[in-house]
Protein backbone atom coordinates (compact mmCIF):
# COMPACT_ATOMS: atom_id res chain seq x y z
CA UNK A 1 0.00 0.00 0.00
CA UNK A 2 1.34 3.43 -0.96
CA UNK A 3 0.38 6.13 1.54
CA UNK A 4 0.97 9.83 0.98
CA UNK A 5 1.53 11.84 4.16
CA UNK A 6 1.65 15.60 3.73
CA UNK A 7 3.40 17.49 6.50
CA UNK A 8 5.54 14.40 7.16
CA UNK A 9 8.12 16.46 9.07
CA UNK A 10 5.40 17.81 11.36
CA UNK A 11 4.31 16.36 14.67
CA UNK A 12 1.38 14.13 13.67
CA UNK A 13 2.68 13.38 10.17
CA UNK A 14 6.04 12.22 11.49
CA UNK A 15 4.53 10.17 14.33
CA UNK A 16 2.10 8.39 12.03
CA UNK A 17 4.85 7.71 9.50
CA UNK A 18 7.01 6.07 12.17
CA UNK A 19 4.17 3.77 13.19
CA UNK A 20 3.11 2.85 9.66
CA UNK A 21 6.67 2.07 8.57
CA UNK A 22 6.74 -0.75 11.11
CA UNK A 23 4.05 -2.54 9.12
CA UNK A 24 4.67 -4.89 6.22
CA UNK A 25 3.91 -3.86 2.64
CA UNK A 26 3.53 -0.16 3.47
CA UNK A 27 5.37 2.54 1.56
CA UNK A 28 5.26 6.13 2.74
CA UNK A 29 5.57 9.02 0.30
CA UNK A 30 6.03 12.12 2.42
CA UNK A 31 6.25 15.78 1.61
CA UNK A 32 6.80 18.92 3.66
CA UNK A 33 7.89 22.48 2.90
CA UNK A 34 9.93 22.74 6.14
CA UNK A 35 8.61 26.21 6.92
CA UNK A 36 10.02 28.25 9.81
CA UNK A 37 6.89 28.48 11.98
CA UNK A 38 8.83 26.49 14.58
CA UNK A 39 12.26 24.84 14.80
CA UNK A 40 13.45 23.60 11.40
CA UNK A 41 16.12 21.60 13.25
CA UNK A 42 13.39 19.58 14.94
CA UNK A 43 11.70 18.94 11.60
CA UNK A 44 14.99 17.90 9.99
CA UNK A 45 15.70 15.49 12.87
CA UNK A 46 12.29 13.88 12.39
CA UNK A 47 13.02 13.56 8.67
CA UNK A 48 16.46 12.04 9.28
CA UNK A 49 14.85 9.29 11.33
CA UNK A 50 12.25 8.57 8.66
CA UNK A 51 14.84 8.49 5.88
CA UNK A 52 16.58 5.55 7.55
CA UNK A 53 13.70 3.37 6.36
CA UNK A 54 13.95 2.24 2.73
CA UNK A 55 10.15 2.34 2.42
CA UNK A 56 10.05 6.10 3.02
CA UNK A 57 10.52 8.67 0.25
CA UNK A 58 10.64 12.41 0.97
CA UNK A 59 9.89 15.36 -1.32
CA UNK A 60 10.18 19.04 -0.47
CA UNK A 61 6.89 20.41 -1.80
CA UNK A 62 4.69 23.38 -0.91
CA UNK A 63 0.92 23.03 -1.17
CA UNK A 64 0.70 26.29 -3.11
CA UNK A 65 2.77 24.78 -5.96
CA UNK A 66 0.20 22.85 -7.96
CA UNK A 67 2.73 21.86 -10.63
CA UNK A 68 4.83 20.01 -8.03
CA UNK A 69 1.74 18.30 -6.64
CA UNK A 70 0.69 17.12 -10.09
CA UNK A 71 4.16 15.76 -10.79
CA UNK A 72 4.15 13.80 -7.50
CA UNK A 73 0.73 12.23 -8.08
CA UNK A 74 1.63 11.42 -11.65
CA UNK A 75 4.84 9.62 -10.66
CA UNK A 76 3.61 7.78 -7.57
CA UNK A 77 0.72 5.32 -7.38
CA UNK A 78 -0.97 6.55 -4.23
CA UNK A 79 -3.71 4.53 -2.56
CA UNK A 80 -4.39 6.54 0.60
CA UNK A 81 -3.72 10.17 1.59
CA UNK A 82 -3.20 11.60 5.08
CA UNK A 83 -3.20 15.38 4.77
CA UNK A 84 -1.59 17.12 7.76
CA UNK A 85 0.33 19.93 6.02
CA UNK A 86 -1.18 23.25 7.09
CA UNK A 87 -0.37 26.47 8.85
CA UNK A 88 -1.01 25.92 12.55
CA UNK A 89 -0.89 28.17 15.61
CA UNK A 90 -3.95 30.02 16.88
CA UNK A 91 -1.86 32.91 18.24
CA UNK A 92 -0.04 33.20 14.90
CA UNK A 93 -3.34 34.23 13.28
CA UNK A 94 -3.25 37.87 14.34
CA UNK A 95 0.20 38.54 12.86
CA UNK A 96 0.13 36.31 9.75
CA UNK A 97 -3.49 35.74 8.62
CA UNK A 98 -2.36 35.40 4.98
CA UNK A 99 -0.38 32.23 5.85
CA UNK A 100 -3.61 30.47 6.84
CA UNK A 101 -5.39 31.53 3.65
CA UNK A 102 -2.50 30.44 1.42
CA UNK A 103 -1.81 27.07 3.03
CA UNK A 104 -5.07 25.99 4.64
CA UNK A 105 -7.47 27.17 1.97
CA UNK A 106 -5.62 27.55 -1.36
CA UNK A 107 -3.24 24.70 -0.53
CA UNK A 108 -6.11 22.45 0.51
CA UNK A 109 -7.90 23.19 -2.77
CA UNK A 110 -4.75 22.43 -4.77
CA UNK A 111 -4.28 19.05 -3.10
CA UNK A 112 -7.92 18.01 -3.43
CA UNK A 113 -8.18 19.20 -7.01
CA UNK A 114 -4.98 17.41 -8.03
CA UNK A 115 -5.83 14.16 -6.27
CA UNK A 116 -9.25 13.98 -7.99
CA UNK A 117 -7.48 12.93 -11.18
CA UNK A 118 -6.15 9.77 -9.54
CA UNK A 119 -7.64 6.67 -7.99
CA UNK A 120 -7.35 7.62 -4.32
CA UNK A 121 -9.42 5.25 -2.18
CA UNK A 122 -9.38 7.17 1.12
CA UNK A 123 -8.39 10.74 1.85
CA UNK A 124 -7.93 11.58 5.54
CA UNK A 125 -7.44 15.25 6.39
CA UNK A 126 -6.72 17.18 9.58
CA UNK A 127 -9.49 19.37 10.85
CA UNK A 128 -9.48 20.78 14.38
CA UNK A 129 -11.42 21.27 17.59
CA UNK A 130 -11.10 24.98 16.72
CA UNK A 131 -14.08 24.63 14.37
CA UNK A 132 -16.37 24.50 17.43
CA UNK A 133 -15.28 27.81 18.94
CA UNK A 134 -16.80 28.71 22.31
CA UNK A 135 -19.81 26.47 22.89
CA UNK A 136 -21.63 25.96 26.18
CA UNK A 137 -22.82 22.35 25.92
CA UNK A 138 -20.15 19.69 26.46
CA UNK A 139 -18.91 17.33 25.28
CA UNK A 140 -19.22 18.61 21.71
CA UNK A 141 -20.13 15.99 19.12
CA UNK A 142 -19.58 15.91 15.40
CA UNK A 143 -23.09 17.33 14.86
CA UNK A 144 -22.62 20.29 17.23
CA UNK A 145 -22.78 23.80 15.81
CA UNK A 146 -19.54 25.20 14.42
CA UNK A 147 -18.59 28.69 15.55
CA UNK A 148 -14.86 29.24 14.96
CA UNK A 149 -13.50 32.38 16.56
CA UNK A 150 -10.24 32.73 14.62
CA UNK A 151 -9.00 32.34 11.03
CA UNK A 152 -7.34 29.01 11.79
CA UNK A 153 -10.63 27.47 12.95
CA UNK A 154 -12.45 29.10 10.04
CA UNK A 155 -9.98 27.62 7.54
CA UNK A 156 -10.62 24.13 8.92
CA UNK A 157 -14.39 24.64 8.80
CA UNK A 158 -14.06 25.76 5.17
CA UNK A 159 -12.07 22.60 4.38
CA UNK A 160 -14.94 20.46 5.62
CA UNK A 161 -17.54 22.49 3.73
CA UNK A 162 -15.44 22.50 0.57
CA UNK A 163 -15.65 18.72 0.39
CA UNK A 164 -19.42 18.82 0.74
CA UNK A 165 -19.65 20.49 -2.67
CA UNK A 166 -16.40 19.66 -4.46
CA UNK A 167 -15.20 16.10 -3.98
CA UNK A 168 -14.49 13.02 -6.06
CA UNK A 169 -17.22 10.40 -5.68
CA UNK A 170 -14.66 7.61 -6.06
CA UNK A 171 -12.81 8.81 -2.97
CA UNK A 172 -14.00 8.77 0.66
CA UNK A 173 -12.95 11.93 2.51
CA UNK A 174 -12.54 11.57 6.28
CA UNK A 175 -12.14 14.71 8.40
CA UNK A 176 -10.27 14.37 11.69
CA UNK A 177 -11.02 17.02 14.30
CA UNK A 178 -7.92 16.82 16.49
CA UNK A 179 -8.08 18.07 20.08
CA UNK A 180 -4.77 19.40 21.56
CA UNK A 181 -2.41 16.60 20.57
CA UNK A 182 0.69 16.36 22.79
CA UNK A 183 3.60 14.02 23.43
CA UNK A 184 7.08 13.10 22.28
CA UNK A 185 8.32 14.94 19.16
CA UNK A 186 5.55 17.49 19.68
CA UNK A 187 5.26 21.12 18.62
CA UNK A 188 7.44 23.51 20.69
CA UNK A 189 4.76 26.22 20.57
CA UNK A 190 2.24 24.02 22.38
CA UNK A 191 1.87 24.43 26.14
CA UNK A 192 3.72 21.43 27.58
CA UNK A 193 6.88 21.76 25.49
CA UNK A 194 6.71 25.54 25.73
CA UNK A 195 6.60 25.27 29.53
CA UNK A 196 9.57 22.86 29.57
CA UNK A 197 11.56 25.15 27.27
CA UNK A 198 10.93 28.17 29.51
CA UNK A 199 11.81 26.10 32.59
CA UNK A 200 15.12 25.01 31.04
CA UNK A 201 16.01 28.61 30.16
CA UNK A 202 14.66 29.89 33.50
CA UNK A 203 12.53 32.44 31.65
CA UNK A 204 9.19 33.78 32.87
CA UNK A 205 6.19 32.03 31.31
CA UNK A 206 3.10 34.18 30.81
CA UNK A 207 0.04 32.07 31.57
CA UNK A 208 -3.13 33.12 29.78
CA UNK A 209 -6.28 33.50 31.86
CA UNK A 210 -4.24 32.44 34.92
CA UNK A 211 -4.67 28.86 33.74
CA UNK A 212 -8.42 28.92 34.35
CA UNK A 213 -9.36 27.22 31.10
CA UNK A 214 -9.70 23.65 29.93
CA UNK A 215 -8.19 21.55 27.15
CA UNK A 216 -9.07 18.06 25.95
CA UNK A 217 -5.50 16.75 25.68
CA UNK A 218 -4.97 13.77 23.35
CA UNK A 219 -1.76 11.75 23.54
CA UNK A 220 0.08 11.24 20.25
CA UNK A 221 0.30 7.44 20.69
CA UNK A 222 -3.48 7.24 21.04
CA UNK A 223 -3.88 9.41 17.93
CA UNK A 224 -1.61 7.27 15.77
CA UNK A 225 -3.18 4.03 17.03
CA UNK A 226 -6.61 5.35 16.02
CA UNK A 227 -5.39 6.51 12.60
CA UNK A 228 -3.74 3.17 11.84
CA UNK A 229 -7.00 1.38 12.58
CA UNK A 230 -8.97 3.80 10.39
CA UNK A 231 -6.94 2.90 7.31
CA UNK A 232 -8.46 -0.57 7.12
CA UNK A 233 -12.04 0.53 7.76
CA UNK A 234 -14.68 0.87 5.05
CA UNK A 235 -16.66 4.08 4.62
CA UNK A 236 -19.96 4.39 2.77
CA UNK A 237 -19.76 8.19 2.64
CA UNK A 238 -17.59 11.13 3.65
CA UNK A 239 -17.27 11.34 7.44
CA UNK A 240 -16.09 13.63 10.25
CA UNK A 241 -14.61 12.30 13.51
CA UNK A 242 -13.54 13.91 16.75
CA UNK A 243 -10.11 12.61 17.75
CA UNK A 244 -9.99 13.32 21.47
CA UNK A 245 -9.75 11.76 24.91
CA UNK A 246 -13.08 13.11 26.26
CA UNK A 247 -11.33 14.15 29.50
CA UNK A 248 -10.57 17.89 29.62
CA UNK A 249 -7.76 19.04 31.91
CA UNK A 250 -7.80 22.35 33.81
CA UNK A 251 -4.64 24.15 32.67
CA UNK A 252 -3.96 25.37 36.20
CA UNK A 253 -3.81 21.74 37.35
CA UNK A 254 -1.45 20.79 34.52
CA UNK A 255 0.85 23.67 35.43
CA UNK A 256 0.88 22.52 39.07
CA UNK A 257 1.86 19.02 37.96
CA UNK A 258 4.65 20.37 35.75
CA UNK A 259 5.85 22.59 38.60
CA UNK A 260 6.05 19.53 40.83
CA UNK A 261 8.04 17.60 38.22
CA UNK A 262 10.47 20.38 37.31
CA UNK A 263 10.70 22.68 40.32
CA UNK A 264 10.18 25.63 38.00
CA UNK A 265 7.78 28.34 39.11
CA UNK A 266 8.60 31.55 37.24
CA UNK A 267 5.04 31.99 35.99
CA UNK A 268 3.15 35.24 35.57
CA UNK A 269 -0.62 35.15 35.27
CA UNK A 270 -2.07 37.34 32.52
CA UNK A 271 -5.52 37.94 31.06
CA UNK A 272 -6.97 35.62 28.43
CA UNK A 273 -6.34 35.79 24.69
CA UNK A 274 -9.59 36.50 22.83
CA UNK A 275 -8.48 34.27 19.94
CA UNK A 276 -8.53 31.21 22.19
CA UNK A 277 -11.54 29.31 23.46
CA UNK A 278 -12.27 28.81 27.15
CA UNK A 279 -12.82 25.07 26.94
CA UNK A 280 -12.40 22.15 24.57
CA UNK A 281 -14.12 18.89 25.42
CA UNK A 282 -14.95 16.48 22.64
CA UNK A 283 -17.26 13.51 22.50
CA UNK A 284 -15.35 10.51 21.12
CA UNK A 285 -17.98 7.77 20.99
CA UNK A 286 -18.18 7.86 17.17
CA UNK A 287 -14.47 7.20 16.61
CA UNK A 288 -14.34 4.60 19.41
CA UNK A 289 -17.14 2.64 17.81
CA UNK A 290 -15.56 2.86 14.37
CA UNK A 291 -12.15 1.53 15.34
CA UNK A 292 -12.99 -0.34 18.57
CA UNK A 293 -10.64 1.83 20.62
CA UNK A 294 -11.31 2.44 24.30
CA UNK A 295 -8.06 2.32 26.28
CA UNK A 296 -6.64 5.85 26.27
CA UNK A 297 -3.24 6.53 27.81
CA UNK A 298 -2.87 7.75 31.38
CA UNK A 299 -2.41 11.52 31.22
CA UNK A 300 0.23 11.91 33.95
CA UNK A 301 2.31 9.00 32.63
CA UNK A 302 2.14 10.45 29.11
CA UNK A 303 3.27 13.84 30.38
CA UNK A 304 6.13 12.11 32.20
CA UNK A 305 7.16 10.43 28.94
CA UNK A 306 7.07 13.80 27.20
CA UNK A 307 9.31 15.31 29.88
CA UNK A 308 11.76 12.41 29.49
CA UNK A 309 11.84 12.95 25.71
CA UNK A 310 12.41 16.69 26.19
CA UNK A 311 15.46 16.11 28.39
CA UNK A 312 17.07 14.19 25.53
CA UNK A 313 16.04 16.32 22.55
CA UNK A 314 15.53 19.87 23.88
CA UNK A 315 18.60 21.06 21.94
CA UNK A 316 16.51 20.73 18.76
CA UNK A 317 13.88 23.22 19.90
Amino acid sequence: MNILITGCAGFIGYSLSVKLLKKKNVNIIGFDNLNKFYSVNLKKKRLSILKKNKNFKYFKIDLTNKKQLSKLFNEKKIDVVFHFAAQAGVRYVSSHPEKFIQSNILGFHNLIDTSKNYNIKKFFYASSSSVYGDLNNFPVGENSKLRPKNIYGLSKKLNEEYLEINSNKKTKYIGLRFFTVYGEWGRPDMLILKYLTFAKKNKTLFLNNSGNHWRDFTYINDVTNILCRLINKNFNKNEIYNVCSNRPILIKNLISYLNEKTGYNKIKNVSGNNLEVFKTHGKNSKIRRKVNFSKYSNFNKSVDSTIKWFKKYNHLI
